[in-house]
């Protein structure tokens, strides 16, 4: 058997590493300068970019170059584009220059930041940089915060520590499975929250039965009076409420769930007040739109992911709660091999979620907050609310299309209403005119259902997106709706 030669078992050689990385630093500044003339949707079919892979992996290794070319020709053209100004579904998440330079000094430093002494830099950072942004939001200084990966993760911890926090049930411990002498656990809601909290009810043993939708009101906000009456009956019914979820800038509409009043009755019965504020929570960082979040420095635990419209490359969620031994409670399990002489002085972030692996995410807050500065943060923000209240007006002032839902942000929700239709034949014209919309490759929009009716939305938060581009995506829809309706 022959042996490899020893001293080619080392790295990529240093020289080669500063070539390629040259190299595709430019690639990066190219794509990022140009990626204004990309089809914003990937125009292929299920498969394609599969059948151009070989089926087996590279038994000897190939040149840096040719697996550039191949992420040219193959990978490039499967690429639905996030960072493209006119990538308006979903809730955008644009990659600022400074976010992208932070990832690339994460992923060379490659820690794990588990704990303090596997890497105090990070820990301490992410304390800072949390702070910073408590300040910037405007919460409570008794607000803890921790990154996770998602605002799933968020979301999850969160009805974890609402479990953890009822009293008396030794939940810990015992568990949920198997126990006749505790009550079914119950969890609300509204149809508009994210179905990230149906899954962390999932996961957390609450279960689907255990989740109690609460109606909402013309707005698409939770309606408190069916809140309080649900509470009171299933108490009566033998349920045990221990948790809320309200949303501010709910996926569908960024309705805005009544905080305060939610605030009164969770502190009265005793419940764990969870607010959902993964998109919309950014905004409050602009002075005029902070009322959006009051009543939150009430709420048990907060989310806000930065990733969605702070400009950081996913992924990157911000955790707060006032109760932070409690989260801790839920989830500490130390091994011996993790502990530390200074465990008693410092936070062991490992100590506060599932993961033992934590990547370096605070990097990514440090360097945009610090380059752009809280008041580039404000301004671009204002400027996405401008643009969506300038789609909202072409909205309201054209005939042949109606608004569905407010505006509270810059998301915004309509249809298209060729006369002489009904609700079926609306619903399937709009998903046309979508679909059709989309299949320019010039933009991308998403949708959802509301009262039944298909609801197209569009939605400003990306950092490339200028005024050109609403326009642009405004004349599209006009132009395409009379094509189809002629």
């Amino acid at each position: 058997m022959v042996k490899m030669d020893s001293n080619n078992l080392n790295d990529m050689p240093n020289e080669e590493f500063r070539k390629f990385g040259h190299e595709l630093i430019d690639w990066v500044a190219d794509y990022l300068e140009n990626v204004k003339d990309k089809p914003v949707l990937a125009q292929i079919t299920p498969g394609e970019v599969k059948l151009k892979l070989p089926d087996t992996p590279p038994f000897k290794g190939e040149p840096m170059g040719n697996i550039i070319d191949d992420l040219n020709d193959i990978i490039m053209p499967g690429m639905t584009h996030w960072n493209h100004p006119r990538f308006m579904a979903y809730f955008n998440s644009t990659a600022s220059g400074p976010g992208i330079l932070a990832e690339l000094i994460s992923a060379a430093f490659n820690i794990n930041g588990m704990n303090w002494k596997s890497c105090p830099a990070a820990t301490e950072l992410e304390e800072v940089v949390l702070h910073w942004l408590r300040k910037m939001i405007k919460l409570p200084e008794n607000y803890w915060g921790i990154i996770y990966e998602g605002g799933s993760a968020s979301n999850m911890h969160a009805i974890a520590a609402a479990r953890e926090n009822i009293e008396n049930l030794q939940l810990r411990q015992k568990g949920m499975t198997g126990r006749n002498d505790i009550d079914r656990l119950r969890l609300y809601l509204t149809e508009h929250t994210h179905s990230s909290v149906a899954k962390g009810a999932i996961n957390v043993g609450v279960g689907l039965e255990g989740i109690r939708k609460i109606p909402v009101d013309e707005n698409y906000r939770m309606d408190v009076t069916e809140l309080k009456k649900a509470i009171e009956q299933d108490r009566i019914e033998g349920w045990l409420p221990f948790c809320v979820v309200a949303t501010v800038g709910t996926t569908s509409t960024t309705s805005i769930d009544p905080i305060e009043n939610i605030a009164d009755i969770c502190e009265k019965e005793n419940l764990w007040l969870h607010v959902d504020a993964s998109h919309a929570g950014t905004a409050a960082i602009v002075p005029e739109l902070n009322y959006i979040i009051n009543g939150c420095d009430r709420a048990d635990s907060f989310v806000v992911n930065p990733h969605k419209w702070m400009f950081m490359p996913i992924d990157i969620s911000v955790f707060y709660t006032r109760k932070p031994e409690i989260l801790k409670r839920a989830f500490s399990l130390v091994a011996e091999y993790l502990k530390t002489s200074e465990d008693s002085e410092v936070i062991n972030y490992m100590d506060y979620g599932i993961t033992l692996g934590r990547r370096f995410r605070s990097l990514k807050l440090w360097f945009v907050i610090r380059y752009f500065g809280v008041e580039g943060i404000i301004e671009r923000l204002r400027e996405h609310i401008r643009l969506g209240k300038l789609f909202e007006k072409l909205i309201d002032e054209n005939p042949l299309f109606e608004k569905l839902a407010p505006v509270p942000l810059s998301t915004v929700c309509f249809r298209a209403i060729p006369m002489g239709k009904n609700e079926d034949e609306l619903n399937e014209f709009n998903k046309s005119l979508m679909d059709t919309v989309n299949s320019t490759g010039r933009v991308f929009l998403s949708h959802t259902i509301l009262k039944g009716k298909f609801t197209v939305r569009m939605v400003v938060s990306g950092i490339r997106t200028t005024e050109s581009d609403v326009l642009e995506v405004w004349q599209l829809l006009n132009n395409r709706c009379r094509e189809m309706i002629k």
